[in-house]
This record gives structure tokens, C-alpha cells and sequence, in this order.
């Protein structure tokens, strides 16, 4: 295997052929957007499963918004989940990741409305849900999905990615009953470091993925 991707749809039809091997039962996959969602509606289309997305949004440090010191994913109960040694590091508070929620909140919500365009998720219960993301760098927006996800009670829990540092993986293992990764390089560098190409994924690129997926949720 190329120790690259070209980029997110070949690294989600990689993931794919991983992910069939295991003869899931009954899946159901999630994305995060933006980026994960090229690799899910992969994943999605060579398992013939319904398509959905979990919303959950970055919350950045003072003044460095792209520094994650938390994130938060929606639901009928919204889950919080902060990096306490970044936000230390950032000199940042608690206080501050709760006075910064319903900013972020809001914004998932408007790409709730944009991206599913009023079609509603899949039952999970019972079932396997399946987490899709391009990569994971600090692994404090994929814990905040896995816990939302939990809440929704789904049999198994398998989390697929194509790329991410060891030491984190080794700790998402214990809040999901399977890992698919197909690189874990040491020294991990970024993400985007093992694709060829990394554009950001647009809002319109997730609408036409989601409208295009032959297994995305109904209405």
C-alpha cells in the first residue's frame, strides 16, 4: 500500500475494502464533517449502508481558533469534550469553553439544516454504527463523537480512519469495539501530510455527497 493517499475518496474506498473483510452487520456510517464525509460516502457506497452525519464542532483556543482545547457534539444531550492540558497550555478555563457553547451549537445546527436538507438519521439502535474521519491529529473531536454516539445505544461501535498517530489510537481503543486505520506513522506529522491532495472539503461539496449517496437517510 502507498504510504500516501491520493485523497479522500481513494483513502475512503481503501478504508472500504478494510471495512468489508469484517462483515459488519447491519451498518450504519457516520461521517464528521467536513472532511470526513468524502471517505464515508465511500464507505458508505461499497457497504450498501445508510449514510448519515455526526455533527460535532471544534472549539478553538483564545485567539488560535485552529488550537483545539475542546469540542462539542450535538444531540439530544450535547456532549463537551476538553483537551485539559491544551486549554491549560492556551490559558484558557473551563468558563471559557462554556461561555464559547452556544456559538458553536449554533453552527451546527446551520449545517444541520444545510447538509441534511430535512432527510432524518437511520435507527442505530441495535445496530453497528460505523465513524468515519479523514484522520485524527489530538483525537478530542472523534472522543466527543464516539460519546454522543454511545447515547444512541448502537450494538457496536467501529471506528474507521485512514490515518492517525499510534499513542491516540491506543487511547480511542477503549471507547469503541473495533479500529480500522491504515497508517499509523511515527513521527506523526499532520493529517493532510499523507494525502497528495488535502483542499478543504466546502459545504457544498458535503450537500452534493449527501444528495448524491443512494443510502443517505430518507425524509
Amino acid at each position: 500500500m502507498s504510504q500516501l493517499f491520493e485523497d479522500r475518496a481513494d483513502a475512503g474506498r481503501r478504508l472500504a475494502r478494510e471495512l468489508r473483510k469484517m462483515k459488519l452487520r447491519d451498518p450504519v456510517i457516520f461521517a464528521l464533517p467536513r472532511g470526513g464525509v468524502p471517505v464515508a460516502a465511500e464507505v458508505a457506497r461499497a457497504l450498501r449502508a445508510p449514510l448519515d452525519l455526526l455533527l460535532v464542532h471544534k472549539i478553538g483556543a483564545p485567539g488560535q481558533p485552529e488550537v483545539a482545547v475542546a469540542a462539542v457534539a450535538a444531540g439530544a444531550r450535547p456532549v463537551v469534550e476538553v483537551c485539559n492540558e491544551t486549554l491549560r497550555l492556551a490559558g484558557a478555563s473551563t468558563d471559557y469553553v462554556q461561555g464559547e457553547l452556544p456559538l458553536h451549537l449554533e453552527e451546527i445546527e446551520r449545517r444541520r439544516r444545510l447538509y441534511l436538507q430535512g432527510r432524518s438519521s437511520p435507527p442505530v439502535a441495535g445496530r453497528t454504527a460505523v465513524l468515519v474521519d479523514d484522520g485524527i491529529a489530538t483525537g478530542t473531536t472523534v472522543r466527543a463523537a464516539l460519546r454522543s454516539l454511545r447515547d444512541r445505544r448502537p450494538e457496536r461501535i467501529v471506528l474507521a480512519v485512514p490515518v492517525a498517530p499510534a499513542a491516540q489510537l491506543e487511547r480511542l481503543r477503549t471507547e469503541v469495539d473495533a479500529v480500522v486505520c491504515l497508517l499509523t506513522p511515527e513521527p506523526f506529522v499532520a493529517v493532510g501530510a499523507y494525502y497528495h491532495h488535502f483542499n478543504q472539503t466546502t459545504d457544498e461539496q458535503v450537500v452534493a455527497l449527501m444528495a448524491a449517496q443512494p443510502w443517505a437517510a430518507g425524509p
